[in-house]
């Protein structure tokens, strides 16, 4: 996040807004100059990391940039100029920038990515090594972090956000099947577009803000990635009638009163939670058949009514299965005291008029609290979609964009007509633990869990007819066979039996702890690694 709530500001002094200088478009030749300058200086995460050290590196996620310039102990060799630069926001001397960017030194400067000042050059324009799953290796080009070493910032309208801890959770929730097409709806810095590339034929990626598309035009010819097409434009007006085969979204979904200074890559003015729905809802029409959806999003918990109810309604008349994660709660002011820290405005003379602002505006607009979370969504072509909105706040396994992807096919074997079910060959999730908790000595169990180890992480509670029918699902044998030889072994009639473990095993089968092994089928999954963005 901008800023840093921790850090000493000077109580009645205004922040000052950060001057973002107007950003030309790099020639294609100098983009292709300064990818070899980067190349050959080894300006990669895990280089960067090496030379500064973890706790340095660790003190930079906290905008202290004192520990790295220790690390580099006035070293001038290439990487440390540009870690200086770029990653410490220090100024750098010419000569050591001549001897680490060459002949590009001169052209980002004209175009206002570098500024010289006197025997020094200073960064305009964040650039960083960037490294992520799928094969991502390359650089984002952003705007500067604010608030670095207790710098009292206010960052200005059109700042463009670079990695974050929100644009990183999207992609880890974003699933990677090979498609056709793919829409990035608010692509910033170009982060979402740059994972959305390797698997998608074509993307489209668009931003209300114009420097946000000049940034990520940067970004994504760094990367030299050809497939992406941006677009300037609000919600879906740039794509017109354009279906995708998957949508994603980190949108301006800060619900901040109407009339309040705004910052386009957080919030867009309209009342509560309705650019967040509008998003969703634009969404769910605009797949194709088997396309997938994930938004990152915060939603009102109504004073009158039910907040699960009414997200259901936002996508009621698409035919789209909505799966909902709420990952936090906070109360209005906590709420509003999170943002206002964000926007750099703790002790400053306007502090509580824009605090007391925000709460009458949630109190006109009937606001209990805000939800936090994660949107999923589906055109999976079922007769009937499901709904499933559920407040999960524990910890989980990211990546969880491959539990997702499996998401609306477990879904339907869920669905599955009884005798489909019984007939089928079940198997037990790889990563799926049991725990038994008892007194020593004791025959049965007190307490028996099954435990997931990826995605979402779940636990459930079970008893022993539905840990045996677990405990035997190896693909051996069919599933009515099981509970069958179950039902035998606890002296309990089978229908009885039958009847109180398949809503058990259907829910299971959903979040993915069973699953079917089709034949020649690996159960094992190799590991994904997460994303590791250079710490903002």
């Amino acid at each position: 996040m901008p800023g840093d709530p921790d850090s000493p500001r000077a109580t009645g002094v205004a922040p000052q807004a950060l001057s973002l200088a107007p950003v030309a478009q790099l020639e294609r030749q100098t983009v292709a100059r300064l990818r070899s300058r980067l190349e050959s200086c080894d300006y990669h995460v895990d280089e960067v990391v090496a030379r500064l050290g973890s706790p340095a590196h660790t003190a930079l996620g906290r905008n202290q940039s004192l520990p790295g310039e220790r690390a580099l102990d006035g070293a001038d060799d290439p990487l440390a100029t540009l870690t200086r630069l770029w990653l410490l926001q220090r100024p750098a001397p010419v000569a050591a920038v001549e001897r680490a960017l060459g002949e590009v030194m001169a052209p980002l400067c004209a175009a206002n990515l570098l500024a010289r000042d006197g025997d020094e050059i200073r960064a305009l324009v964040d650039i960083r090594p960037y490294d992520g799953d799928d094969g991502v290796r390359g650089w984002i080009v952003a705007d500067l972090t604010p608030g670095m070493d207790g710098r009292i910032d206010r960052v200005a309208d059109d700042f463009v956000l670079g990695v974050s801890p929100a644009s990183t959770t999207l992609t880890q929730l974003a699933t990677r099947n090979t498609i056709g097409t793919a829409f990035d709806l608010g692509t910033g810095c170009g982060v979402q577009s740059l994972h959305l590339a390797r698997h998608a034929e074509r993307v489209v990626a668009t931003d209300v803000n114009q420097r946000a598309l000049v940034l990520a035009g940067m970004t994504l010819a760094l990367n030299e990635v050809t497939n992406v097409e941006l677009r300037h434009g609000s919600l879906y007006e740039p794509v017109a009638d354009l279906r995708f085969d998957q949508v994603i979204s980190n949108p301006p979904y800060v619900m901040s009163p109407p009339g309040a200074a705004h910052l386009t890559y957080r919030e867009q003015g309209l009342p509560g939670d309705q650019l967040v729905r509008e998003v969703v809802a634009g969404a769910a029409r605009r797949l194709n058949p088997g396309g997938t959806a994930q938004v990152l999003a915060n939603w009102a918990h109504p004073v009158d009514g039910d907040w699960a109810e009414r997200l259901t309604t936002w996508v009621s008349d698409t035919g789209c299965d909505l799966h909902v994660v709420q990952r936090e709660v906070l109360d209005p002011a906590e709420y509003v005291e999170l943002w206002l820290a964000d926007a750099g405005l703790q002790n400053t003379p306007g502090y509580r008029r824009a605090y007391a602002a925000w709460l009458d505006h949630f109190a006109a607009i009937g606001v209990a609290a805000v939800g936090m979370g994660w949107i999923f969504l589906a055109n999976s072509g079922r007769a009937i979609p499901e709904m499933t909105v559920e407040h999960w706040p524990h910890p989980v396994a990211q990546p969880v964009g491959p539990d997702i992807a499996r998401w609306p096919e477990r879904s339907r074997l869920a669905h599955l007509p009884e005798g489909e079910l019984l007939a089928m060959h079940l198997v037990v999730a790889p990563d799926l633990t049991q725990m038994t908790t008892g007194r020593p000595g004791e025959p049965d169990p007190q307490r028996i869990e099954l435990r997931q180890h990826q995605g979402l992480c779940r636990v459930v509670q079970c008893d022993t007819a539905l840990a045996g029918a677990i405990g035997a699902c190896d693909g051996e044998l069919t599933l009515g066979v099981i509970l069958d030889a179950v039902a035998r072994l606890l002296d309990r009639d089978p229908a009885e039996l039958r009847a109180a473990v398949l809503p058990e095993v259907r829910d299971l089968l959903r979040n993915g702890m069973l699953t079917v092994l089709s034949k020649g089928d690996d159960p094992l999954e190799p590991p994904i690694r997460a994303e590791r963005p250079m710490a903002r």
